[in-house]
């Protein structure tokens, strides 16, 4: 058999196959690389926010005192928890956001044990919140309406950081002081151990980055708009 003649049309075509293949193999491990990066902050990220729960998750020595008190729904343990927090006295005024349209306030008391008299004089239910950026809005108001200046929130553990987030973004002139509640059905200590409660902890992790995220964003609007009408004058 006659070898084929490398001709200089095909050597410029194996040297451009080369370079081309070259630059999809470094394509390639530059994304494997900045996923690693990105897997690995995400990782320490996730650890730091279970440590985070986790220390949520112990119960107060002494609970705190404020001029109001907020629990956000999603478990009967954290109304209850908060109405004990009033019965108490130490808040003033409870905000119980997040109510189902469906639920009424005998339904509330009866499922929080508390009194028909507290319930009558200091206890107010927000129906309009569907979520935690919502809670918020919805405890602002609240909040502003009373004159506060200092809040208790109540909510789980696990969502107690996410619920200061969206409540510091809302009332960032508010000092709000965490009193989470805890749950036996989680151990978030060794959360790695159980699948239900890992699955919990990525998903609230998630949320938590995408609220900050997007208070980022709308915060970095916000100083846009202002400084645009400062640059005019004012409006």
């Amino acid at each position: 058999m006659v070898p084929m003649a490398v001709t200089a049309d095909n050597e410029h075509e194996i040297t451009t196959h080369g370079r081309t293949r070259l630059k999809s193999m470094r394509a390639v491990l530059v994304a494997l690389a900045v996923t690693s990066c990105l897997v690995l902050v995400a990782g320490i990220g996730l650890f730091r926010f279970a440590a985070e729960v986790a220390g949520h998750d112990m119960p107060a020595a002494q609970p705190p005192v404020a001029e109001g008190i907020v629990v956000l729904t999603g478990g009967s343990e954290r109304i209850a928890g908060a109405v004990d927090l009033l019965a108490m006295k130490r808040g003033r005024r409870l905000l119980i956001t997040g109510v189902n349209l469906s639920t009424s306030r005998r339904d509330i008391r009866r499922m929080s044990g508390g009194n028909a008299e507290l319930f009558r004089c200091c206890i107010d239910l927000g129906y309009s919140a569907l979520n935690t950026a919502g809670n918020a809005v919805e405890t602002g108001e609240w909040a502003r309406d009373h004159g506060f200046t200092s809040l208790i929130v109540v909510t789980s553990s696990y969502h107690m950081p996410r619920s200061l987030v969206e409540l510091g973004r809302a009332l960032p002139s508010v000092e709000l002081f965490p009193y989470p509640v805890t749950t036996e059905r989680f151990d978030f200590a060794h959360w790695w151990t159980d699948r239900r409660t890992a699955t919990l902890m990525a998903k609230e992790y998630a949320k938590y980055l995408l609220a900050l995220v997007r208070i980022r964003i709308a915060t970095s609007r916000l100083s846009g708009v202002e400084a645009t009408v400062s640059a005019n004058g004012g409006i």
